[in-house]
C-alpha cells in the first residue's frame, strides 16, 4: 500500500510518501502561506528521488480541515487534481487529530491548538499512548473553554499546534493541571505524520475511509470572513429594510 500525503491546512506547507510500514520521504516548509507554489514542486521532487510512477499509489491522504481557509482550499484542489487525473481515491483525515499523533506514546493528554483567530482556537483532547483515541473531538472553540474541560479532567497535558505562541500567557493563567509545551519539531503539521495516521486508517477501516476525489470537500468547522461578512452586512440590510416600512 503506498500513499501520498498532502499537508497545507496550516503554517506548514508538506507532502510525504509511505509505503506499508516505511516512511519513504517527507518534505516540508513553513514559508509564510506560499503552499500554491511549493505542494506541486516538492511532490515532483519526492517523484523524482524516488524514481516514482505516480500509478503506483494507492491513495492520496490530505488533511480535511479546520484550519487556514486558503491552505485548505489549495491543499483540496491539490488532492483532488491529482486524484482525479490518477483515479485514485482520497484519505480524508482530520487536522488536529494528526497533530495530535505527533506525540505518540506519551501519558500525558495531548491537547493541539491552531489558532483559529477570533479569540478562538481549534483543538481537541486526545490520548495517543499506543493509538489514537479521541476524548473531544476537533471543533472551533474559546481558549476558557478548552482550559476547563482539561483541568476538569485533573490530568497532565501537552499542548503543541501554532495556536501555543498566542495563547501561552493565557494558559500559563488558567490552568490547574501539570502541563508542558511540546518542542518545536513536534509542535506543527508534519506530513510524514499525517501519512501514517492515514496508513492505519485504511488499515482499521479499509475501504470505507477512501472518497472519491470528485467527492472529496474540506471542513472548515467555521465560516470564512468572507462569509462571516457578508451575513453581517445581510443583517445590516435588513435592519434597515424593516426600518424602513
Amino acid at each position: 500500500m503506498k500513499i501520498l500525503a498532502i499537508e497545507a491546512s496550516g503554517p506548514v506547507a508538506g507532502c510525504a510518501l509511505i509505503e506499508d510500514d516505511i516512511l519513504r520521504a517527507e518534505y516540508s516548509i513553513q514559508d509564510k502561506m506560499k503552499h500554491s507554489r511549493t505542494l506541486v514542486p516538492m511532490m515532483e521532487e519526492i517523484r523524482s528521488r524516488l524514481e516514482l510512477d505516480l500509478q503506483e499509489i494507492d491513495a492520496i491522504a490530505v488533511t480535511k480541515g479546520p484550519g487556514s481557509f486558503t491552505g485548505l482550499r489549495i491543499g483540496a484542489a491539490t488532492a483532488k487534481g491529482l486524484g482525479l487525473a490518477l483515479e485514485k481515491p482520497v484519505i480524508p483525515v482530520p487536522t488536529v487529530d494528526c497533530i495530535a499523533w505527533n506525540l505518540y506514546g506519551t501519558d500525558s493528554l495531548v491537547c493541539p491548538l491552531m489558532d483559529a483567530r477570533r479569540q478562538q482556537v481549534y483543538t481537541g483532547i486526545y490520548e495517543c499512548r499506543e493509538s489514537l483515541r479521541v476524548l473531544l473531538p476537533q471543533r472551533a472553540a474559546a481558549l476558557t473553554e478548552i482550559a476547563d474541560r482539561i483541568n476538569a479532567l485533573e490530568r497532565r497535558v501537552i499542548f503543541l499546534g501554532d495556536g501555543v505562541p498566542v495563547n501561552r500567557e493565557a494558559l500559563e493563567e488558567k490552568m490547574r493541571v501539570p502541563y508542558s509545551f511540546a518542542p518545536a519539531h513536534l509542535s506543527r503539521q508534519k506530513p510524514g505524520t499525517l501519512a501514517d495516521l492515514a496508513m492505519r486508517l485504511y488499515r482499521e477501516q479499509g475501504e470505507a475511509c477512501l472518497v472519491s476525489a470528485d467527492d472529496f470537500r474540506p471542513e472548515y468547522l467555521r465560516q470564512s470572513q468572507a462569509e462571516r461578512e457578508r451575513g453581517d452586512k445581510r443583517s445590516y440590510s435588513l435592519v434597515d429594510t424593516d426600518q424602513n416600512k
